[in-house]
């Protein structure tokens, strides 16, 4: 394999993930080396958004949620992350 090209230094994490949008990583790590790592306790991060939705549907929704003895917020995201899949599966 050839010469790995150093690394540079970052001032910060927004230089660095500009650095490696534009840069082959394979530059600089030598992946033939890595190891598989398990981060089991690390959450997504999340954003909180506003949503304005008809009271009628949010009622709907309410009812679902209760159905499934879940909170409506986390049903709405698992039916969101459903059909953002299933879409992706259809393209």
């Amino acid at each position: 394999m050839s010469k790995l090209k150093k690394t540079p230094d970052f001032k910060n994490e927004a230089e660095e993930r500009e650095f490696w949008e534009s840069h082959d990583s394979a530059d600089y790590v030598d992946w033939s080396q890595a190891q598989r790592a398990s981060f089991p306790k690390l959450k997504p991060s999340t954003k909180t958004i506003s949503l304005r939705l008809p009271e009628a549907l949010l009622d709907r929704i309410k009812i679902e949620a209760n159905k499934r003895d879940m909170p409506y917020q986390s049903l709405i995201k698992v039916w969101l992350a459903d059909d953002v899949d299933q879409n992706r599966r259809t393209e």
